[in-house]
């Protein structure tokens, strides 16, 4: 592990990319019970397999209806089919029960006690991402559209060793108070941003296989990208957007890229809706859900096969922010989020204040541009 060391944050001390491993220790009946799983996943998965395969037929079958004289048939038929197909397969992957709650940040007399949280056509869904569980939730509950981004190179700058500081606005304790000041002497500064130039849309199946992938690349053999506006405009579904833009280990939200840059906060036009998914910590009995270094094959395969081999039920939590303090709501105040400084993206700053506030997880400077150059090492080490 000293060789990711420097992939260790600063200001935090958080390692935002390496697969979390349950405490050291083996535990006697987990590895008696060994067998029982192995066989228990391997007839989940290769049933979620199977599953996908009848999802990717259907799919391709409604999308005959798109030229027909009634769309509303193809947005009823995706949608009973995609919630359907998302939560089998939750069901096959031991994920029985997900416990949501709608999060206010100010509770005061006028607060109401319980907002609805019902996403429209062309609305966004903000959300931060550490695995395909999150996506197959999204999809049973939403059927939205879900985008990848689009990036303009992957040839990264070499950052240089140096110790840097803490992000503003991080829950918790600050460096430097017992073990909140870890550091590590071969730290990193966090890598140069690279701009977003634009997303493609994507299908379930999908954005479930890019879970642990980096952007895309702009070429100029690929088609090109289209705009986040000329997306949500057109869209018939909310769409969800992942401003991490790649998957973290669920420690800590990565630095948001400038994926809004062009939206002015408050929002007017549509409605921005905020969440943040935590993953419990794994066990000897429960691996963990984040998926953050994707499969070589099939991805993520290898992961929903230890995930369906896990015979316990997987607990994690996805918590809603009140849709009356969300960006788009018009009594939300900018200034509580913006004190100083240059914000070249003011909506995705107040995103990940809000995320890390309701999700009670810290912030990280590094970006995906950093798990860049962490799956360069890792894949070197491989």
């Amino acid at each position: 592990m000293e060789k990711f060391s420097a992939f260790r944050d600063p200001g935090t001390g958080i390692q935002p990319f390496l697969k979390p491993i349950p405490p050291s220790g083996t535990d006697v009946l987990a590895t008696v019970l060994t067998p029982i799983s192995y066989a228990l996943g391997v007839v989940r998965t290769l049933l979620i397999f199977a599953l996908a395969i009848v999802y990717f037929v259907l799919e391709r079958s409604c999308l005959l209806f798109v030229s027909s004289p009634i769309p509303p048939v193809h947005r009823v038929a995706t949608h009973f089919f995609t919630a359907l197909f998302a939560r089998v397969a939750l069901l096959l992957a031991g994920v029985y029960w997900i416990p949501v709650d709608v999060v206010a940040r100010k509770r005061t007399r006028n607060t109401p006690k319980k907002e609805a949280w019902s996403p429209s056509a062309g609305d966004l869904i903000v959300s931060n991402w550490a695995s395909w569980i999150e996506i197959l939730w999204l999809a049973f509950r939403f059927n939205p559209i879900f985008l990848i981004p689009v990036c303009e190179t992957l040839d990264l700058l070499p950052s240089t060793p140096e110790k840097s500081t803490p992000i503003s606005r991080t829950p918790g304790r600050r460096t430097g108070t017992g073990s909140a000041a870890i550091s590590s002497p071969t730290s990193r500064t966090p890598t140069q941003r690279v701009p977003i130039v634009g997303f493609r849309r994507v299908g379930l199946l999908s954005i479930i296989s890019s879970t642990g992938h980096l952007p895309l690349i702009a070429g100029p053999s690929s088609a090109k990208p289209q705009s986040l506006e000329e997306i949500r405009s057109r869209a018939d579904r909310p769409v969800v957007v992942f401003p991490e833009c790649t998957s973290s280990n669920g420690r800590a939200l990565l630095r948001f890229a400038d994926v809004f840059r062009d939206i002015k906060v408050p929002v007017m036009k549509y409605k921005v809706f905020v969440m943040c998914v935590r993953y419990d910590p794994p066990t000897a009995f429960a691996p963990t859900l984040s998926h953050s270094i994707p499969s070589s094959v099939l991805n993520p395969l290898s992961h929903v096969f230890a995930v369906a081999s896990c015979l316990a039920p997987h607990t994690l939590s996805i918590r809603l922010l009140s849709p009356s303090e969300s960006p788009s709501s018009g009594a939300f105040l900018l200034s509580e989020f913006l004190t100083g400084g240059i914000y070249p993206d003011e909506l995705a700053e107040c995103c990940a204040a809000l995320m890390s506030q309701i999700g009670r997880v810290k912030r990280v400077g590094m970006g995906w541009e950093d798990k860049a150059a962490f799956l360069n090492v890792y894949k070197g080490k491989k």
